[in-house]
């Protein structure tokens, strides 16, 4: 049963004696599904105010054909419909539109997996831009394992590689401008720091977070490192209001890690993905800051449930979430709108699901 703990939609106000024990059956008007013909795992909100219910997908399909697909929600009908759907050679491992929120640049969307590519949203066709690739050469090149675009200057946009790597792209020249090792092993995601396109953290294989400045890259800071331990951290996230704290996502755990840059290789908190009264404890897959406040985060993962938690009260323990939503499949991906911060989409199986909080 698809349920949630009723409370407040601004979260900023919500607090721990607001939430029911009790789960009940999501309202209808606040929950609205896509249903797609194959396992959904990439998913992107359009970041225009104008265009508040538009999203990307992509398929996870383990073959050479996969797809990505545009979907809106039909305000009359109130079911999402499909815009436009082209071929992605591979899963693409990461979707992610422009963070143009008033629409005065061209409407890219950005997919990586072999290559990156860039793609361009015009009168409801998605036309392929750009192709780029590190070694423009040969056919083959080092999969990419994520991206992040940088919301200062949306024309940079960073990449992560399981070569070892992360590279800076201009995405108006379609050229490189720098590319460096930045981990010992594969690098498994990217992100520029809030406020700033000259800062920006990767994670990677092992086992470390590493922060690095383009004004000077003969230099990183290890920002964590998980001790005695070859776990990677897969995926990593910048507060979008406190630019000086981050979560850390790690392999195969049901806990996430929420860091202070300020203090190195100590975490603030682990945050433990599960209910209080659940003793099964699964693996967390994605989390998310909430685009408007310092304080709430989003965590889903393989006991599928979403859960937002409000981090206020750090240091002390935050042993329960403010609200949690359960569907019928785990949950692989969550987005946080950054144009509507009303809603969350999700990908479980092979739905996706905007719920509104």
């Amino acid at each position: 049963m698809e349920s949630v703990h009723p409370g407040n939609h601004n979260l900023d106000t919500l607090s721990h004696s607001q939430i029911s024990k009790e789960e009940e059956t999501f309202p209808s008007h606040q929950l609205y599904t896509f249903q797609a013909p194959w396992l959904v795992y990439g998913l992107a909100w359009c970041n225009r105010v104008n265009s508040p219910y538009s999203l990307a997908l992509s398929s996870f399909i383990e073959s050479c054909n996969n797809k990505i697909i545009l979907v809106e929600l039909n305000d009359k009908t109130e079911d999402f419909q499909q815009v436009v759907q082209v071929d992605h050679p591979y899963p693409a491992s990461k979707v992610a539109f422009i963070p143009d929120y008033s629409g005065t640049r061209p409407q890219l969307l950005a997919t990586s997996g072999d290559a990156l590519r860039i793609w361009e949203w015009s009168n409801d066709n998605l036309k392929s831009k750009a192709l780029l690739s590190t070694n423009p050469e040969s056919e083959y090149c080092a999969p990419l394992t994520s991206f992040d675009w940088c919301e200062v200057n949306p024309a940079t946009l960073c990449t992560s590689s399981v070569d070892t790597t992360c590279t800076i792209w201009d995405v108006e020249t379609q050229q490189a401008k720098t590319q460096l090792i930045a981990h010992d092993k594969e690098v498994y995601d990217v992100a520029f720091q809030t406020g700033t396109d000259k800062i920006f953290a990767s994670a990677g294989a092992d086992a470390s977070v590493r922060c690095f400045d383009l004004r000077n890259l003969e230099t990183s800071t290890i920002l964590y490192e998980i001790p005695d331990d070859s776990t990677p951290i897969l995926r990593i996230g910048w507060n979008k209001k406190e630019p000086n704290y981050m979560a850390a996502l790690v392999m195969d755990s049901s806990k996430f890690l929420l860091l202070d840059i300020r203090v190195p290789s100590l975490p603030v908190a682990e945050m433990e993905h599960k209910l209080t009264n659940h003793k099964r404890h699964k693996s967390v897959n994605a989390i998310h800051w909430a685009p408007h406040s310092s304080s709430h985060i989003c965590s889903a993962g393989d006991d599928c449930y979403t859960l937002i938690w409000d981090i206020s009260a750090i240091p002390r323990p935050i042993e329960e979430p403010i609200l949690s939503y359960q569907s019928d499949r785990e949950v692989n991906n969550l987005q946080w709108s950054a144009a509507d911060p009303d809603w969350i989409a999700i990908a479980a199986g092979n739905k996706m699901q905007i719920l509104r909080v």
